[in-house]
C-alpha cells in the first residue's frame, strides 16, 4: 500500500515488495508523484529481496536467485523534472536498523578467483552506533542508499548491478545522513528509485557486499531547472570518515598498469596482514577490507604504474 498525503510535504512508501522493480526501464508506471522540496520516507528492504534471514547458511548463499537482487522502490515521479533538468537528493535520516548480513557470493568480489565459496555472515545493529564484527572489532554504522537512480533515456529494462549515468548501485559510502546527491534528468518525471541500504562499508566494498540492511530511509527531493550534468555528483557537508581517522591506519598498496589488478594486490596484502596479526580467517579478514578498509588512488600519472592503497583503520580494534 502507498499513501498518498494530498497537498502535504511528507509521504511514506509501505510494502516494499509491492511498490519496488528489479532493473532500471523507463517504461515502469509510478507508484507516487511528488513536488519539488517534498519529503519521502521509504521502508526499504535489504538487497537479497528478502531471500536471507538473521540465522541464513551458505546454503542460503548457493540457492540465491539472482533475479531477486538488490530490488528498489520506485519509481517515483517528480513533478515539473524534464531531460537537461537535475535532480537533488537529500539525505535526511536512516533508522529502524535491526541485523545485517556480508556475504561473498561466487563470481562477486574484487578477489572472486581466489574467494570461490559462499559464505554470510550476519551483525546485530542495534548498538547505538557500533556492531560488532569479531571480539575485539568494532565497526561504524553509518547507514546510506548504496542504489538511488532515475529512469536511462534508453529503452528496455537495464541491469541494476553497474553504476551509471543515471545514478544507480553507486555504493557511495559517504552519502550518508546531511549529504546530498546530484543526479541528471534523463525522462519527464526523473522516475527516481532507492535501495541496497547499507549499515556499515568501507571505500570499494572489495568482496562484493557491504552489511546489507533494511532500514527506514528518509530524503527531501528538490528539483533544479535547466541545470544541466553529465553524470552525478555529491556534496559532503564535513569530514567524510572522522571515527575511522581517530587512531590512524595501517595502508598497504599495489601498483601496476592496471588499476584493478593493483587494487586486487593492495587488498591481497592487506588479508595477509589481518590475518597474520589479529588470527583471523581469510574469509573473515577479506569481509573486514569489504567493510572498513578504503581503496585510494595515490597515483595514476607516472606512466606504465599506478598506485592503489588500501587504508585500514586502527579505530576500529578494541
Amino acid at each position: 500500500m502507498t499513501i498518498h498525503h494530498h497537498n502535504h510535504p511528507y509521504m511514506t512508501i509501505h510494502d516494499f515488495e509491492s511498490n519496488s522493480h528489479v532493473g532500471w526501464d523507463n517504461s515502469l508506471k509510478p507508484i507516487a508523484e511528488v513536488d519539488s522540496g517534498q519529503t519521502i520516507t521509504y521502508e526499504i528492504t535489504e538487497a537479497s529481496g528478502g531471500q536471507f534471514t538473521k540465522n541464513a547458511t551458505k546454503k542460503d548463499v548457493e540457492t540465491l536467485d539472482f533475479s531477486k537482487i538488490n530490488p528498489v522502490s520506485g519509481p517515483v515521479y517528480v513533478k515539473g523534472a524534464e531531460p537537461g533538468d537535475t535532480l537533488e537528493i537529500e539525505m535526511l535520516n536512516f533508522s529502524q536498523l535491526d541485523w545485517g548480513w556480508t556475504a561473498l557470493i561466487p563470481g562477486f568480489g574484487l578477489l572472486a578467483d581466489e574467494f570461490k565459496e559462499p559464505a554470510i555472515k550476519s551483525f546485530d545493529l542495534t548498538g547505538k552506533n557500533k556492531m560488532e564484527f569479531l571480539d575485539g572489532i568494532d565497526l561504524f554504522i553509518k547507514p546510506f542508499p548504496g542504489t538511488m537512480g532515475v529512469a536511462l533515456p534508453e529503452p528496455g529494462n537495464h541491469s541494476i548491478v553497474p553504476p551509471r549515468k543515471n545514478g544507480g548501485n553507486m555504493d557511495t559510502r559517504h552519502l550518508t545522513r546531511g549529504t546530498k546527491l546530484y543526479l541528471p534528468v534523463w525522462v519527464e518525471g526523473a522516475l527516481f528509485s532507492i535501495g541496497d541500504t547499507h549499515a556499515v562499508m568501507g571505500d570499494g566494498e572489495v568482496c562484493g557486499t557491504a552489511v546489507e540492511a533494511s532500514m527506514e530511509t528518509t530524503i527531501r527531493f528538490k528539483l533544479h531547472k535547466g541545470k544541466s550534468i553529465a553524470e552525478p555528483r555529491y556534496e559532503i557537508p564535513g569530514p567524510p570518515t572522522p571515527e575511522a581517522d581517530s587512531r590512524g591506519y595501517y595502508v598497504t598498496t599495489g601498483h601496476g598498469k592496471d588499476l584493478y589488478k593493483a587494487s586486487q594486490n593492495a587488498i591481497r596484502y592487506m588479508i595477509e596482514h589481518l590475518v597474520d596479526t589479529y588470527r583471523m580467517s581469510e574469509v573473515e579478514a577479506y569481509m573486514l577490507c569489504s567493510l572498513s578498509v578504503d581503496l585510494r588512488i595515490n597515483e595514476i600519472v607516472n606512466q606504465p604504474n599506478c598506485l592503489v592503497s588500501a587504508f585500514l583503520p586502527n579505530s576500529i580494534f578494541r
